[in-house]
């Protein structure tokens, strides 16, 4: 396709902003440059709160081609209704809200609202599309989905196979509690983690897990968020990836960390068995013995980090590209 129509994508305000790196800005980014790549002409709104979202779709005009974030659309439900009976409304859904224990009501019903006006509905992550329609919120038919992308990488070359990596917003979800404890149960003093993730989003949480980490002596490390360059410096040096989230639509630090080719030990829930198909080695979400377990046999079985090492080099060439992302938008956004 060489020449499309126009959009309008309602982003999260900052989605360009180097401070505030997460796995949807990485997804919107791709997807707005690769849509225009392809031709199309995307208008991108920036929304910082419910009142910025509800103005940006009460500006659309009718009949209009409107791609949120399902981020956003759950700010401001009742617009989203209103805007769908005038405009083509698409919902990009990064996460399933109601996939959350601690979810608001409130949330949860906004994601409802949301999924129901929308024309489509793209999830990022074939688990997200099944719950979607397990749970009743989209029927099969109105729901597609585009997977996250993964850049080119180079191999990884870390400095030791104690060096471990957990990249995400220090958030209860992620559990990055979880893998506090975990290494806490380990006899070894020869590994080193960092922690890559912004302290905002949940600022008790990632102070609790700050005065944690204190504990082991600097051996943890919580580096906040970082820039591109920095976060691949980390991955170029870690060699294995802790995954231990709670819950997960897909996880695409995983991803990133095949692209490296760097093992993975991760959480068996949501998206990431399939992110991590292939290779790698799951655990149950929330029980630390059993990811301490995990990473004990990393550290003291060579046999079995040359297998995963093997495993996720293979990974390497069967990755998805993010060409491969927005032609999957695309399609669905000509079908509405």
């Amino acid at each position: 396709m060489t020449d499309g129509p126009p959009v309008r994508f309602l982003v999260p305000a900052g989605v360009d902003d180097p401070r505030r790196v997460s796995g949807g800005n990485v997804y919107d980014r791709n997807v707005r440059d690769g849509l225009r790549g392809l031709g199309w002409i995307v208008s991108t709104v920036e929304a910082a709160d419910a009142e910025a979202a509800a103005s940006a779709l009460r500006d659309a005009p009718d009949g209009e081609l409107v791609l949120i974030d399902g981020l956003v659309a759950g700010w401001a439900p009742d617009a989203v209704e209103e805007a769908a009976l005038r405009v083509r409304l698409v919902v990009l859904t990064h996460m399933l809200v109601a996939a959350f224990p601690d979810a608001t009501e409130a949330a949860r019903d906004a994601e409802r609202r949301t999924c129901a006006a929308a024309m489509r509905v793209i999830a990022t992550s074939r688990w997200t599309a099944d719950e979607l329609a397990r749970r009743g919120l989209v029927e099969p038919g109105r729901v597609a989905v585009a997977t996250p992308g993964v850049a080119p990488r180079d191999v990884a070359q870390p400095r030791g196979d104690g060096d471990l990596l957990c990249v995400g917003v220090i958030a209860p979800h992620k559990g990055q509690d979880t893998l506090l404890a975990a290494l806490g149960e380990l006899d070894r003093r020869d590994w080193s983690c960092a922690i890559v993730g912004s302290e905002d989003t949940y600022p008790e949480f990632a102070a609790a897990i700050g005065r944690a980490a204190r504990g082991f002596g600097g051996r943890v490390r919580l580096t906040g968020t970082l820039d591109d360059n920095a976060l691949a410096d980390e991955y170029r040096r870690s060699a294995l990836l802790v995954a231990p989230s709670r819950v997960e639509a897909s996880g695409m630090a995983i991803a990133d960390a095949r692209a490296w080719g760097m093992p993975v030990v991760a959480a068996a829930t949501g998206g990431i068995p399939d992110t991590l198909a292939g290779g790698g080695v799951l655990v149950e979400p929330g029980d630390a013995h059993a990811l301490a377990a995990a990473l004990r046999s990393w550290m003291t079985d060579a046999a079995l980090r040359d297998r995963l090492r093997r495993e996720a080099l293979a990974a390497r060439p069967t990755l998805p590209t993010w060409e491969r992302t927005v032609a999957d938008v695309a399609e669905t956004l000509e079908a509405a």
